[in-house]
């Protein structure tokens, strides 16, 4: 037997792999990327930095569990999505999820963003898409929907640091693309 490791997934191993290489170089240099690791709460639009971190603010994680627990349900989902849609509209779809959170977090609340929760919440819910066909809702979409949604609607008025905004708007965005892009 001849056993070969693939890059099978290369949209989702280099965003995995740059995630983890920019969480401990930033570490190692005392937060000094934390410019475009994190899209500011103090947004100013005559400065470049902060409409770069529109995109890259999903490469950076505040802690070590915060980067694996991402990291881990992008590497269990995203393969899949990948497979189904392709590199291309993967890349487009983070992009996109990326770019409006982004925006929806400058228009509406005043709290920096880190971190690829909103693009994991895309995943999820585009994973709840992958054996569907015809015109019909997935029943595993209405239920993500009640599960991973609707807690994350319960916890919103928390004071716990984590942006379930951001949780909310991935899976919007995540319905919208897998309705969009369903054959």
């Amino acid at each position: 037997m001849n056993f070969k490791i693939t890059y099978n997934s290369p949209v989702i191993l280099s965003f995995s792999i740059a995630s983890v290489i920019l969480f401990f170089v930033n570490n190692l240099l005392g937060g000094t990327l934390n410019s475009i690791l994190i899209l500011s709460p103090n947004f100013n639009s005559g400065n470049i930095t902060d409409y770069i971190s529109m995109f890259t603010y999903t490469l950076g994680h505040g802690s070590i569990q915060h980067l694996f627990g991402n990291l881990s349900l992008m590497l269990i989902i995203g393969p899949i999505i990948e497979e189904k849609y392709g590199s291309s509209k993967l890349i487009a779809m983070m992009g996109i999820t990326s770019l409006f959170t982004a925006a929806l977090q400058i228009f509406f609340f005043n709290s920096g963003l880190l971190g690829a929760s909103g693009i994991v919440f895309m995943l999820i819910i585009l994973a709840s898409f992958t054996k569907t066909s015809g015109n019909g809702i997935p029943l595993t979409f209405i239920l993500v929907l009640i599960f991973y949604l609707g807690n994350e609607l319960a916890s919103a008025f928390g004071n716990d640091n984590i942006s379930q905004f951001a949780h909310i708007a991935g899976g919007l965005f995540g319905s919208v693309f897998g309705f969009v892009l369903k054959k």
